[in-house]
């Protein structure tokens, strides 16, 4: 018998006729002859209810008690549809995350999953029953409830499709399936049939409300197809699965951030585990951050920025103040009038001048960059509040998004290819009892043989980074990391980029010609040096990865130059020279997640 995981969401289970709804898809799934397990939310928005309820009765709730509050909203959903299924004539048993056996570590509020006992879960099934599971939580080894976070029960639908072994997790909500952009900003959006797990991790953690990172790390991890669809019609809306829409688009998706903040670390000290001593603290808070720009440092300091969710900027700050005084720094300012847009796509990393053409078009049509961040799917702009609108239409407009690409391809015929080779390669073969949501790394590397060019005093106006990418790829330049940050003297803005070691000295006479045209404060160009890159799943949400490189290179005596970041990766720009040996303290260091 196949098993089918079905998940609704706290707009699918808002009010009696909802849940009737809901409970009628589960039956329907039933007769069709599938074993069922429904997950589901909070009924609407009961959670933010009892959130501000807490806060009524204490401004600081114990992190224990909260989740023991919340943890209650979906023990009321999980009844009330059980209760529906038995109107409508057929069997279902609620349980709680603790009655299925979801052992999480103890980390409240965002606890991450360790083990599930599907025991409990395969008797009532093969009776007959349609399990009703409550998402978004779990207990830990001293039987506590704890949550997931946000966006928990999508993670627990997905955990629990994983280990049961399902032919899919459909998720039921209040759209129809996974678009472009949010539809609500940008009515011209358009639904994808497909997307990959890549790509829909980099959206999601971008801020792509549709479905919660940890959930699309536990599918692409264990192989598990995802399908969301609107709890209120039949359209058939999208596969979320190893393979990508479209092989030749550059870009699938762009999104909006506007509740960001900017944090800057201004005169760091630039030697060996400065960045340690600033993201640790942070990374002790469990606190997710984006977007990090160091820049390459001069007369022996350097500026380090990077991005947090508005919500996180006061924990955020009280721990870079502290790292700030303890390394030196001389001062931490921060911006919260800032907003990110963000277009991610398998395709571009196969594609050069995508970058060029997304500053070109924000160029256009007059809005300003304030920092830049790039990796091999995702190219990230950081923006004024105000322009933000503007910003997501024109890039979105840019890459002819609300139209279907040509070589696009349906769920039907990815699988009609996957059955003429062999099935799709999941990362994870087998499921280890004590680690459902450990790290999972698929590789460190080192790019040697590269070079650096940094521009500084960059004019701080629309235009000038599509200017200065103009005129490098006019060159043939072929450029793999970019980050822009903020100066720390003038306000102005300066660029780095990395490219083959053998393209410095025409980047230097492109540089020489943009420094007399727009009246740059100088460049400097750096011949010989290497990234180091840990790959993986989900490395922003597993906030140690940063932490933990950070310290593998500072122990061996190695000064990081550049860092950027992404849902997949964690990139280190090093001296070429100290590169092996870099190479060899991260394999050392992350070896048990490597294996």
């Amino acid at each position: 018998m196949s098993l089918i995981v079905q998940k609704f969401g706290g707009t699918s289970v808002a009010d009696a006729e909802k849940i009737r709804a809901a409970a009628r898809k589960a039956i329907r799934a039933q007769q069709q002859g599938h074993g069922v397990v429904v997950v589901v939310s909070a009924m609407g928005k009961n959670t933010d209810r009892l959130l501000e309820l807490a806060r009524d009765v204490n401004e600081k709730p114990p992190a224990r008690e909260l989740d023991m509050l919340v943890s209650t909203g979906e023990q009321v959903s999980v009844a009330l549809v059980a209760m529906a299924i038995d109107a409508l004539g057929s069997k279902a048993v609620s349980l709680t995350g603790g009655q299925m056996g979801i052992r999480t570590d103890s980390t409240y509020t965002k606890a991450r999953i360790q083990s599930i006992n599907t025991e409990r879960i395969e008797r009532w099934l093969n009776e007959g029953y349609i399990v009703i599971a409550a998402g978004f939580q779990g207990i830990d080894e001293d039987l506590n409830i704890t949550t997931l976070g946000r966006g928990g029960s999508d993670t627990t639908a997905v955990a629990l499709a994983a280990v049961l072994g399902a032919s899919a997790c459909e998720i039921y909500t209040d759209v129809d399936g996974v678009y472009t952009t949010d539809p609500r900003a940008l009515p011209e959006a358009r639904r994808v049939e497909v997307i990959s797990y890549d790509e829909m991790l980099e959206l999601a953690s971008l801020g792509a409300g549709v479905m919660h990172s940890r959930s699309i790390e536990f599918a692409k991890k264990f192989g598990v197809p995802i399908h969301v669809r609107s709890s209120f019609s039949d359209i058939e809306g999208t596969m979320i699965v190893a393979e990508p829409e479209s092989e030749t688009s550059p870009v699938s998706g762009a999104t909006l951030t506007r509740d960001e903040a900017r944090v800057t670390v201004h005169g760091v000290p630039d030697v060996p585990g400065t960045s340690l001593e600033i993201f640790s603290g942070i990374a002790a808070r469990k606190i997710s951050i984006d977007m990090i720009v160091q820049n390459v440092g001069r007369h022996g300091r350097a500026d380090i920025s990077f991005s947090v969710p508005t919500s996180e900027l006061s924990a955020t700050l009280e721990a870079v103040r502290e790292a700030a005084e303890r390394i030196g720094a001389e001062r931490v300012t921060y911006d919260q009038d800032v907003a990110k847009v963000s277009v991610v796509g398998l395709g571009m990393a196969k594609q050069t001048g995508v970058a060029h053409q997304m500053f070109r078009a924000l160029a256009d049509a007059d809005v300003n960059i304030q920092m830049i961040t790039t990796s091999e799917i995702k190219i990230s702009a950081l923006v004024a509040r105000d322009a933000a609108q503007t910003a997501l239409r024109t890039v979105h407009r840019v890459f002819n998004l609300e139209s279907t690409p040509s070589d696009a391809k349906s769920w039907e015929q990815i699988r009609a290819e996957r059955s003429e080779r062999a099935d799709v390669e999941t990362l994870v073969t087998r499921l280890r009892e004590d680690a459902l949501e450990e790290l999972t790394l698929t590789g460190i590397a080192m790019v040697d043989h590269q070079a650096l060019l940094t521009l500084r005093g960059v004019p701080d106006q629309p235009g000038i980074a599509a200017d200065i990418f103009d005129a490098i790829g006019n060159a043939g330049i072929f450029v793999d990391m970019i980050v822009q940050g903020i100066d720390a003297e003038n306000g102005r803005t300066s660029i780095s980029l990395t490219f083959p070691q053998d393209e410095l000295p025409r980047c230097l006479e492109v540089a020489a010609q943009l420094k007399q045209q727009y009246g740059l404060e100088d460049f400097h160009g750096t011949e010989e040096i290497a990234k180091l890159t840990v790959s993986g799943i989900g490395l922003r949400s597993h906030t140690s990865v940063g932490t933990g490189m950070f310290r593998a290179l500072a122990e061996a005596g190695i000064n990081v130059q550049m860092i950027n970041t992404s849902e997949l990766q964690v990139n280190a720009v090093v001296d070429g020279k100290q590169a092996q040996k870099g190479l060899v303290a991260l394999e050392a260091a992350f070896a048990e997640a490597l294996r």
